[in-house]
């Protein structure tokens, strides 16, 4: 069972795939056995992303699997599911979507403190191949600055 203010799932290529701007913490609607199945700790989420549809936005292809105890009224495991949002919010990202050509990308799947799961979204701009091999370069020698400053002293 997870506990209040826990993580259920994270998508940590995100960061490796896409330049992440602007974070914004939305609710999710569910269904019964979807909520059973996150608090059994089970959902993937790193090859999803938000949609704008019809007035408002839409988690896609994110993978809560069925739920065990479920019967024959448990959920499809990848169904579209609606994120909740205030409409100034859905506006902003709409606009950030449409007219700057960025994509909407689900980084964490957490319960809050109320012990409510939650989402967060990030307006992100795809990376290139070099900018990646960038990152790693930056992030090996990070690694090997640490190592060297530990041995030396």
């Amino acid at each position: 069972m997870s506990a209040k203010g826990s993580l259920i799932a994270e998508n940590r290529r995100a960061r490796f795939d896409y330049f992440l701007e602007d974070t914004i913490e939305c609710g999710l609607v569910l269904t019964g056995t979807e909520v059973k199945s996150l608090r059994m700790g089970k959902a993937n989420i790193a090859e999803s992303y938000a949609a704008v549809e019809g007035g408002g936005i839409m988690l896609i292809n994110a993978d809560i699997p069925p739920y065990a105890g479920g019967n024959r009224f448990n959920h499809e495991p990848r169904r579209p599911r609606k994120l909740l949002l205030h409409q100034k919010q859905i506006g902003k990202l709409t606009a950030a979507v449409q007219r700057e050509g960025r994509t909407l990308i689900p980084t964490r799947l957490y319960w809050n403190d109320k012990g409510i799961a939650k989402l967060e979204i990030a307006v992100a701009t795809g990376k290139k191949a070099h900018d990646k091999r960038e990152a790693t370069a930056a992030r090996d020698w990070q690694r090997d600055k640490a190592r060297l400053m530990r041995e030396k002293g």
